[in-house]
């Protein structure tokens, strides 16, 4: 049944993308807010009862509705299965920037291009370069192939249902929502903040107090053997020996979670290099270099487009292992 769904999430997708994700989203960040301001009060362990109801009410709940449909009749839970990850997944929320940006960069349109990265990041392309689109547009491809496909895919697998999928997309999320203001008050209490004149930053993080831990460390746990295996499948599906390499020596050096993990041995994989200093908005931003040989271009784009489909593919292969196994038994 899990290959099943995923074929089909995967081409109701590519028939029909979601248009948009906010419509899932705000209902989720209303009731996390709700959560938040009921339940907040500085602590560690009102972030981690918080964070443990939207887990039951939403993935608990999410197997719940699997299991009753099941009871009445097999198909009705496969196709609560395909409509869970075609909400979770979201591969062509990210493939048609990359598309998009890889035809500007090809037709010489660096303005378009620029513009379609912004757009893509939320952050301003305007000072890139056509190398430095093609390396972060590389870059932010094999992290959002990873966060909104192969990750998903491993934790649905895993679980029973369609459980994994959203464990993961709704720790994925509170780690963003909940997390980055973790951070935030604990630079409050290190005297790290920049607050406004009025001292209003300063006092809202504070207040936020360590709230958020628990959805950090709970993501940083549910990401960590994801990680390791698309890794792995990268480089099954590219040059093995570089991506093993880059993964062992240059990961630890990116600093954000696992994805150092999945995007160095991306870059080994395809034989170039990615990470390095970026100029943005006027400042220098030191980044870490990430894989060996020769500096990622327009051509890259493409086969980083290939290396993501070889790795979609082998996990469908699995899967279909997986299946045949099982039932052979």
């Amino acid at each position: 049944m899990s290959l099943f769904s995923l074929i089909a999430a995967l081409l109701i997708e590519q028939v029909r993308p979601l248009a948009d994700r906010r419509l899932i989203l705000a209902p989720l960040d209303r009731f996390a807010d709700f959560l938040e301001g009921h339940l907040n009060a500085g602590e560690y362990r009102h972030g981690l009862f918080a964070w443990a109801i939207l887990a039951v009410l939403l993935a608990g709940g999410s197997w719940l509705v699997f299991f009753l449909l099941c009871k009445v009749s097999p198909l009705l839970g496969w196709a609560w299965n395909v409509a869970v990850l075609y909400l979770t997944m979201g591969f062509r929320q990210f493939s048609h920037y990359v598309t998009d940006i890889q035809l500007a960069l090809r037709l010489g349109d660096l303005p378009r291009a620029r513009e379609l990265l912004t757009a893509w990041r939320g952050r301003s392309a305007e000072s890139f370069s056509s190398d430095e689109i093609a390396r972060v547009t590389i870059e932010e491809g094999l992290a959002a192939a990873y966060r909104h496909v192969f990750a998903v895919v491993f934790w649905f697998v895993l679980l029973p249902g369609p459980m994994g999928a959203v464990l993961y997309r709704l720790a994925a999320h509170l780690a963003d929502r909940w997390g980055r203001r973790a951070d935030l008050a604990a630079g409050s209490r290190l005297g790290e903040s920049s607050p406004g004149v009025d001292g209003s930053v300063a006092v809202a993080t504070l207040e936020f107090g360590r709230f958020g831990e628990f959805a950090q460390q709970s993501f940083a746990i549910i990401d960590w053997l994801p990680a390791r295996v698309t890794a792995f499948i990268f480089a099954i599906v590219g040059n093995f020996e570089d991506a093993a390499y880059c993964w062992r020596t240059q990961a630890a050096a990116w600093g954000q979670g696992q994805l150092g993990i999945v995007l160095a041995a991306g870059a080994g994989a395809l034989g170039i290099r990615l990470g390095q200093p970026l100029t943005e908005g006027g400042e220098l931003i030191d980044r870490a270099e990430l894989g060996v040989g020769d500096d990622a271009d327009v051509d890259s784009l493409q086969s980083a487009v290939g290396l993501v489909w070889r790795a979609l593919v082998l996990w469908l292969f699995l899967l279909l292992l997986l299946g045949l196994a099982s039932w052979v038994g």
